[in-house]
């Protein structure tokens, strides 16, 4: 079994995330961001990680930026939201003020059909919950999607398996969120199977969004 290790930055929006990553066979472990160790992640030996959405900014965000750091090219790893901020600033990008906050609002994602959005329509609706932004993005990193105003909504790694996203796949407002997911999975050692989506379905998953996930860690 696939081991995934959740880093939670103390954000109501991981319990979703870690449902939907619960629709498959994984072994999921949660930890708070400052109750973990970079020691602790590497002796867990995961074959994914995912930084999770947060209130505060990359500083503010325990070792999830020290993480993708130190772990980028050594196994697959997901950002979302804050998680994607800690991205960029893992390789010297900034995080800055968004024009306008955007909290449970939806926006038009266009993305370059690469990575974690293959196979999936540009543009696609989904959901945004955030008052920072990611911005000037480094050399490692390049922008994979963006917001139809032009702001930066997805962005990868030039070379290894390194994913951030800035909406919430997680969502119930969110088009093609397992689509986003199952992507992220193929770029490890989990064996997706084609017949997946028609098997869970995109609204049996918005049934779990009010339902509380038991996985290990995740308590505080």
């Amino acid at each position: 079994m696939a081991g995934l290790l959740v880093i939670d930055n103390y954000d109501s929006f991981t319990h979703n995330l870690v449902q939907m990553f619960m629709c498959y066979d994984l072994e999921i472990h949660v930890h708070r961001c400052d109750r973990i160790t970079l020691a602790d992640i590497a002796a867990s030996r995961p074959d994914y990680l995912v930084i999770s959405p947060g209130p505060k900014d990359p500083s503010d965000a325990g070792i999830s930026t020290r993480a993708v750091a130190e772990f980028a090219g050594k196994f697959p790893i997901l950002g979302v939201c804050l998680g994607m901020q800690c991205i960029n600033a893992a390789f010297g990008g900034k995080t800055v003020r968004a024009p306008v906050p955007v909290h449970g609002k939806t926006s038009r994602i266009h993305h370059d059909g690469v990575g974690v959005f293959a196979g999936m329509p540009s543009p696609f609706t989904a959901a945004r919950y955030h008052s920072l932004m990611t911005a000037d993005v480094p050399p490692d990193l390049r922008v994979t999607a963006s917001s139809g105003d032009g702001l930066i909504m997805g962005i990868a790694h030039i070379r290894h398996p390194l994913f951030g996203v800035q909406f919430h796949p997680e969502s119930f407002m969110t088009e093609h969120g397992f689509a986003l997911i199952e992507n992220f999975l193929r770029t490890g050692p989990y064996p997706i199977r084609k017949d997946i989506l028609e098997t869970l379905g995109e609204p049996q998953y918005q049934a779990l969004e009010s339902s509380s996930p038991s996985v290990s860690g995740l308590s505080a």
